[in-house]
């Protein structure tokens, strides 16, 4: 027991000798000699300002007022931090012995000049300290001003940041947090940074090995996490301090939008499908003028999943793209999403009853991008096409994108060929496809709004649209193609009931083969060779259908009993109005006329007969009338002439 005491009793007396050495100990001296620590090993003034005061509470060592740390040389003379109030946290046990070992910086309200030169180097990078300088916690051998120097931790509130990287836009930050413990100097450093560029916070978290030489620009381990609205992501890999690292990241985002607006970039609405929500992972290499490689890519936006491998150059204007990826079905049916809603038998495209979608088409991301992009995929859906496995590139050069089709497995058939999307002086859409096996319902169906034409075909189109809306490039539509296809049919109209009541198709035309030409201009298409085979017709076609304005106006003539000393019986079939509601009927001006003029023929004919029986001359046309009448009258006068003077 009383061994007990005698311990208790001592423990007693060293804290009661300890806290009045403390109390006693000046804190403008302890001031003095933490700032000649801070300066031996960095290099660097640090001047106090205002009060300076010993502190218990909460942390043992001083509290200093409008407190500056000096910049580098090549900084220029506005300090590195500048702090309403700096807390020095000193360890106790080396204090008494008359020690000053630093183990703590607390700054309140901070500002931090931070900024790099052109090699890299930034300058809170400590070049002018002492060589010699302990690092690792041991107390020189000269006491008390040459005491160790080991900061422990450090710890930011509140503080603004205006970072200057060399040859770049300076970044200004407010309400920045950052909590570094340090309790190894050649040891990891634990790092809780919290960054607000737009009044969100945006928190990293990590570790970095080797803090001492990372600090000194040297390659370092690094495992960091970082989390945002609604995203998280994480790095393990090598980084320095100029921003270069090398290793995996992997990510994943709820809301890519709210996380652009948390990191103080312009929210931009992301169609669904390319990546409203991502997941993200990726061998990553990154240098600091710009340049990003992705190796081993796996890449979620939405519902699509991509794989494979790009670089990036970040820094060129536009960004710089080279990528191969390989995917399942990609959906971006929201990307060209039609402006009205379609009605009528197609569907597609944004064809409507009320036209075309007259929405302005933003086009201005041609422009943010240069590059090529490879994409090998089972299946891509858009609002107005589905294909099948393709293989397609994509060219971006200055606003221009051209997308190769090499082939594409499209409406049951395939596409080859090349579409073109040029925004440089004002959006222009082209073409130029070869495609075989296409169901024409399927593909004009999606492609027009039009659903009426069946059968596979194969052929050629080339087009050319102009305007920054769909109405408007539907409308300035001009090209060329042919088509030719083997059986198929058309729906709506009959030509076999036409010229065979009880012989008709319930309202469809059935046909064995058919070939067409066509040119188009201004939104129109024209077409006067149009060929088709019936069973027991044949049938020609001319005409125009606007594709601007969504109507047509052709002629389908059908002919019946024709051979070879007989051209048959033809009814002209006229279709004319709406795509969605045409009027359908015989046009019977061309099946009646013929025989109109026929009949008037026949009767000129019969009054020339006449006239040359009576005459006595032939009358085939009006001067034979005429001239025969003259020669009568004539005649007749010379007759009565000579009677009157008596002659013969």
């Amino acid at each position: 027991m009383r061994l007990i005491l005698r311990i208790l009793s001592a423990i007693v007396i060293t804290v009661a000798v300890g806290i009045a050495i403390l109390t006693f100990l000046p804190g403008q001296k302890i001031a003095e000699l933490a700032a000649q620590q801070i300066e031996k090993q960095t290099g660097r003034q640090v001047v106090f300002g205002g009060d300076v005061r010993f502190s218990f509470w909460p942390t043992l060592g001083i509290q200093a007022d409008n407190v500056a740390f000096a910049n580098a040389d090549w900084a220029g003379p506005e300090p590195l931090l500048t702090a309403g109030r700096l807390t020095i946290g000193v360890d106790a046990a080396d204090l008494i012995r008359g020690d000053i070992r630093i183990t703590e910086l607390t700054a309140i309200i901070p500002h931090l000049n931070l900024e790099t030169r052109e090699d890299g180097i930034g300058n809170w990078v400590f070049e002018g300290g002492s060589s010699d300088a302990p690092v690792d916690g041991t107390a020189s051998e000269t006491g008390g001003d040459e005491a160790s120097f080991a900061i422990e931790a450090v710890t930011l509130n509140g503080a603004s940041l205006r970072y200057a990287p060399f040859g770049q836009d300076v970044i200004e930050m407010n309400q920045v947090d950052l909590s570094l413990k340090w309790p190894d100097p050649n040891g990891t450093a634990n790092v809780d940074l919290t960054l607000r560029p737009a009044g969100k916070p945006v928190r990293l978290q990590g570790e970095v090995g080797r803090f001492k030489s990372f600090l000194l620009g040297e390659v370092t381990s690094i495992g960091m996490s970082l989390t945002a609205e609604a995203s998280k992501a994480r790095f393990d890999g090598l980084a320095d301090l100029t921003g270069a690292f090398d290793g995996r990241i992997t990510g994943a985002s709820e809301d890519t939008r709210a996380l652009m607006a948390a990191l103080g970039m312009e929210p931009v609405e992301i169609p669904r499908g390319l990546g409203r929500k991502v997941l993200f992972a990726a061998d990553t290499t990154y240098t600091p003028d710009g340049r990003i490689s992705l190796r081993d890519l796996s890449l979620s936006l939405d519902e699509n999943a991509l794989r494979g491998g790009a670089d990036l150059n970040l820094g060129a204007s536009p960004m710089q793209v080279t990528a191969a990826l390989k995917g399942e079905v990609l959906d971006f049916s929201a990307l060209d999403a039609p402006g009205t809603t379609t009605s009528g038998a197609g569907g597609g495209a944004e064809a409507s009853s009320e036209g075309w979608s007259t929405d302005p088409i933003n086009a201005s991301m041609l422009g943010l991008v240069d590059g090529q992009i490879s994409l090998d995929v089972q299946g891509l859906k858009t609002s107005s096409v589905t294909l099948g496995p393709s293989r397609l590139t994509l060219k971006i050069e200055r606003a221009r994108a051209v997308l190769s089709f090499l082939p594409v497995q499209a409406f049951g058939g395939s596409l080859q060929g090349d579409l073109i999307a040029n925004n440089r002086n004002g959006l222009s859409v082209a073409g130029k496809l070869q495609f075989a096996n296409i169901e024409m319902r399927e593909a004009l169906g999606q492609l027009a709004g039009y659903d009426k034409l069946n059968g596979e075909a194969l052929g050629t189109l080339e087009f050319l649209g102009v305007g920054n809306s769909m109405d408007q490039i539907m409308r300035s539509l001009d090209g060329k193609g042919n088509v030719e296809l083997g059986k198929g049919f058309f729906t709506g109209f009959d030509l076999q009931a036409i010229m065979d009541p009880n012989g008709g198709n319930g309202g469809t035309t059935i046909f064995e083969g058919l070939s067409a030409s066509f040119a188009m201009a201004d939104g129109t298409l024209r077409n006067d060779d149009l060929r088709a085979a019936l069973k027991v017709l044949k049938a020609e076609g001319e005409g125009r259908v606007g594709l601007g304005a969504q109507d047509l106006d052709y002629t389908f003539t059908p002919t019946a009993f024709a051979s070879e000393t007989s051209s048959g019986v033809s009814v002209p079939v006229r279709i004319r109005g709406s795509w969605f509601d045409p009027e359908i009927k015989p046009d019977l001006s061309k099946l009646v006329q013929p025989k109109l003029d026929e009949a008037e023929e026949k009767a000129k004919q019969a009054v020339r007969d006449k006239l040359s029986e009576e005459l006595g001359v032939p009358v085939e046309t009006k001067e034979d009338v005429n001239d025969a009448l003259k020669r009568r009258v004539e005649e007749e006068a010379r007759k009565q002439l000579l009677k009157f003077l008596g002659g013969n």
